[in-house]
C-alpha cells in the first residue's frame, strides 16, 4: 500500500503590540585629585541618584547596579607614573512599568550633576504572553497552508507529521524601536527641570514553525 502523501510547510505569524517595559540606562561619575575624595563624591551622587529613582515607588518594576569603575588619569593622556587624578564611575539599569513616570523620571535623572541618562529603550518582557501568541498564530498559518495545498491536489490533510519551531524573534531593527531613545547629558540640560514626552515604539515579534502533514489520496480530475 503506498505511502501517505506528505506536505511540508512553514507557518509564520508577526504581530505588532505596545511595549511592556521601557529601560534606563543612569551613569554617575565624579572627578578629583584625590582618589578618596573621588569614591567620596561618587558614593553620595550615586545614593541621591538612588533615592531619586526608588521615589518613583511601584512604577520602577526593577532597579540594579552597575558595576563600579575607579582609575586613575595620567598627565597629558599618557600612562605613566605621574597621577594627575582620578575618575570614578557607576550606574544603574532601570526598569520601568508605568510609561506615565518616564518623562519625570528622566528629566530629574538628566537635571542631577555628573549624571549621563540613556533611554527609554521599549521592550517586551522575557516571558511576555505575546511571544506565545505569536507561536501559536504560526502553526495555526502552517495548518492553513497546508489545507490549501491539500484541496488545489484535490485531497485534504489527514494528520501531523513533524512539528519545528524555526525561529522566534524580536525585531530590533524596526524602524521606531530606538525613535525615543536617546543620551541625554545632565551638564547640557537646562536647570529649569525640563519635561520629555516620550511616545512608547511598537515592538514587532515574529514567529515560524515548519510542519509536514499527511493528506489524502491527492485527486487530478479526468
Amino acid at each position: 500500500m503506498p505511502a501517505e502523501p506528505v506536505i511540508s510547510v512553514r507557518g509564520e505569524a508577526t504581530l505588532e503590540v505596545e511595549p511592556e517595559i521601557a529601560v534606563v540606562w543612569v551613569a554617575v561619575m565624579a572627578r578629583d585629585a584625590d582618589r578618596l575624595r573621588a569614591v567620596e563624591l561618587l558614593t553620595g551622587r550615586t545614593a541621591r541618584v538612588s533615592g531619586m529613582i526608588k521615589g518613583f515607588g511601584e512604577a520602577i518594576e526593577k532597579l540594579e547596579s552597575q558595576p563600579v569603575n575607579v582609575q586613575p588619569v595620567f598627565k597629558d593622556g599618557r600612562v605613566r607614573e605621574k597621577v594627575s587624578g582620578y575618575i570614578a564611575r557607576a550606574g544603574f539599569t532601570v526598569t520601568v512599568r508605568d510609561f506615565d513616570v518616564l518623562g519625570d523620571l528622566v528629566a530629574g535623572l538628566a537635571s542631577a550633576d555628573m549624571v549621563t541618562v540613556t533611554g527609554p529603550d521599549w521592550q517586551l518582557r522575557p516571558d511576555s504572553p505575546v511571544y506565545r501568541a505569536a507561536r501559536l498564530a504560526a502553526a495555526k498559518d502552517a495548518t492553513r497552508r497546508a489545507g490549501e495545498y491539500a484541496d488545489a491536489f484535490g485531497g485534504r490533510i489527514s494528520g501531523l507529521v513533524e512539528a519545528a519551531d524555526s525561529g522566534m524573534m524580536s525585531d530590533a531593527g524596526h524602524p521606531g524601536f530606538w525613535a525615543a531613545s536617546r543620551a541625554v547629558n545632565a551638564a547640557a540640560v537646562d536647570a529649569g527641570h525640563p519635561e520629555f514626552d516620550f511616545e512608547p515604539a511598537m515592538q514587532t515579534v515574529s514567529a515560524q514553525v515548519e510542519a509536514r502533514y499527511t493528506m489524502t489520496a491527492p485527486h487530478f480530475g479526468d
